[in-house]
């Protein structure tokens, strides 16, 4: 079995409607078929940012029912659940805040889904269905981070197949709590304080006192904070470079391969580590292409920069779209 794992979608219909079709998927009328022994897997976050939402929702949930494909939630269907649910606590307020930035955030979503119509419902029900992760025999599937420990403490929270529930959201929404730093390292990665009274600015213009770091590296307490840390490069020069990385909780708990999202990475693909491989290629830009890794359930290790598919859209000539 092959299993055709797709980064991050955001509403590009037509980057996934290219990149099935060069994978060898044909659509039947209802849905796209894949070659005899593939299956897809889909990483997260469908939604968000681009021209296409409804159009890129319709293709994969066809995919779903029709159990040629699996999925992963991302952090945007989640946010999306949490803008569009009110805190029990303060009927006043959403689980996630409508700031200016979450609604710019949305905006894409919104405009073809407008927020309270039965259109949005029906498809934030649909988004329940979708699993923080997956598990087989042969390797795991999570849109930003295989923790374990982060995963055992959601799991009283989920479905049997670790789907959220209303009050899954709930609780994960409320901060500080267990639950909200175990959701955050599952779809959003781990973090790690800055030194004490720095600060840095992230691409969106926030004020940040944490950086995200990159856990698939092995011994990361051990390693400076600029080696590990997984930001711009504007934001890292903000970084002393002899600061070390102190106090990062976090071990890699499988010998299986693990598949991610989420790290808007560029260049020529090739696997972060001899375990973990990403797929999220920056596909919400235009510059950005649609990116697959073809897993081998036969021979899963090891990762192989070959096995990586991309949709290169910029080079496709107008005939044959």
């Amino acid at each position: 079995m092959i299993i055709d794992i797709i980064g991050d979608i955001h509403g590009y219909a037509d980057k996934l409607v290219g990149l099935l079709t060069q994978l060898g998927y044909h659509h039947n009328g209802q849905h796209f078929v894949p070659p005899a022994g593939h299956r897809a897997l889909f990483i997260g976050d469908l939604i968000d940012r681009g021209p296409q939402q409804l159009a890129t929702l319709e293709i994969v949930f066809a995919m779903l029912d029709a159990d040629v494909a699996d999925a992963v939630m991302g952090n945007h269907e989640y946010n999306a659940l949490a803008f569009a649910t009110l805190d029990p606590n303060d009927n006043t307020q959403y689980l996630r805040s409508h700031s200016d930035a979450h609604v710019r955030q949305h905006e894409a979503f919104l405009a073809e889904v407008p927020f309270g119509s039965e259109l949005h419902q029906y498809w934030l029900q649909r988004f329940y269905e979708i699993p923080l992760w997956f598990e087989s025999e042969n390797a795991c599937f999570v849109h930003a981070c295989w923790d374990v420990d982060s995963m055992a403490i959601l799991k009283p929270l989920l479905t049997e197949d670790n789907c959220l529930t209303p009050h899954g959201l709930i609780a994960t929404a409320h901060e500080p709590s267990a639950p909200f730093d175990a959701l955050e390292r599952v779809l959003k990665g781990v973090e790690t304080p800055l030194p004490h009274g720095m600060a840095m600015v992230d691409k969106e213009g926030t004020k940040r006192t944490r950086v995200r770091v990159r856990w698939w590296l092995d011994a990361l307490n051990t390693r400076t904070l600029y080696e590990v840390a997984r930001a711009p490069v504007s934001a890292l020069a903000q970084i002393p470079s002899d600061a070390l990385a102190e106090n990062i909780d976090f071990a890699l708990k499988t010998h299986k391969p693990v598949f991610v999202g989420h790290y808007w990475l560029t260049g020529t693909p090739e696997p972060l580590s001899n375990q973990v491989a990403c797929t999220d290629y920056s596909a919400a830009v235009d510059s950005g292409y649609l990116t697959c890794y073809q897993l081998d359930t036969e021979q899963p290790l090891p990762l192989q920069p070959s096995n990586f598919v991309q949709y290169r859209h910029d080079l496709t000539s107008d005939s044959d779209q």
